[in-house]
């Protein structure tokens, strides 16, 4: 038994209109330039006056017809730009720059110069170290001196004149108990006459005084720092009745288990103003 296929064939249909060589059809019964008739719709924009709404301007370009071969052209009509217009450039390209400005930062091979850098680098820390540790020293120091009030008892005036003769005055004197002693000339001479060389602690009486007739000590035991009770004991001077230690006219040990003589202080006389300045 047949069977049917079915037979396909294609052609080709001529164009039924003319098409240029550019690719643009060819109406040549249409004229684009033509004007439209008047209506009463056009509410005045235009009339048989006015231009065509659906015209191509003549500015913008368009196609026209050349009468010779019958050919459509195409141009094109651009407007110049009713203000001023400055055209910007934005580009990313660096400036070049000379080979001078450039920083050379390649090892120097100079020798002598990199010595002499090291030396003022090692010499400008060393100045830096040494402002800071005296500062730093300074401000230490500063926190150890003596207060304001501490300074104001760093000198005792005494009125020599209210001293009478054979008689002893305690001050107090940086916390410490001060005898002044207004020797009378026995008295003075009964110091001088001892053979101070033989004491336990010898010491003359000349070099324990600045003025044969004041003596000026501290009233601090020797032994173990009590307070010496004045004119008493065995040499008519101090006695310690702690234990037992006895001071002479002039403050020496004598008697008793008292190491060392009294202690003198520091001292001054203001003749012009006949007062004892100790410290």
């Amino acid at each position: 038994m047949a069977t049917l296929r079915p037979l396909k064939k294609a052609f080709t249909v001529p164009p039924t209109v003319r098409t240029l060589p550019s690719g643009v059809p060819h109406a040549s019964l249409i004229d684009l330039a033509v004007r439209a008739s008047p209506s009463a719709h056009d509410h005045g924009h235009g009339g048989p006056s006015g231009p065509r709404s659906d015209a191509i301007p003549k500015f913008a370009g368009g196609f026209y017809k050349t009468p010779a071969n019958g050919l459509v052209s195409k141009t094109f009509a651009y407007a110049a730009p009713t203000t001023t217009v400055n055209q910007r450039v934005l580009h990313t390209t660096a400036v070049a720059k000379e080979a001078a400005d450039v920083p050379d930062l390649r090892p120097s091979s100079n020798e002598s110069g990199n010595r002499a850098l090291s030396y003022f680098m090692v010499g400008s820390l060393g100045v830096l170290s040494a402002t800071a540790a005296q500062a730093t020293i300074t401000e230490f120091l500063g926190t150890m001196a003596a207060s304001a009030d501490v300074l104001a008892l760093a000198k005792v005036e005494v009125e020599l004149a209210s001293i009478p003769e054979g008689r002893n005055v305690v001050i107090k004197w940086r916390g410490k108990p001060v005898f002044v002693r207004h020797r009378t000339p026995d008295e003075i001479e009964e110091a001088r006459k001892v053979d101070w060389k033989s004491l336990r602690d010898p010491e003359s009486d000349e070099s324990r005084v600045k003025k044969p007739e004041w003596l000026v000590m501290l009233g601090v035991c020797t032994h173990l720092g009590c307070v010496p009770i004045g004119e008493s004991g065995d040499y008519g001077g101090w006695f310690c009745p702690c234990h037992g230690s006895h001071y002479d006219i002039s403050g020496r040990a004598r008697k008793g288990p008292a190491p060392l003589n009294l202690e003198i202080p520091q001292y001054d006389f203001n003749d012009a103003e006949g007062k004892l300045i100790v410290g």
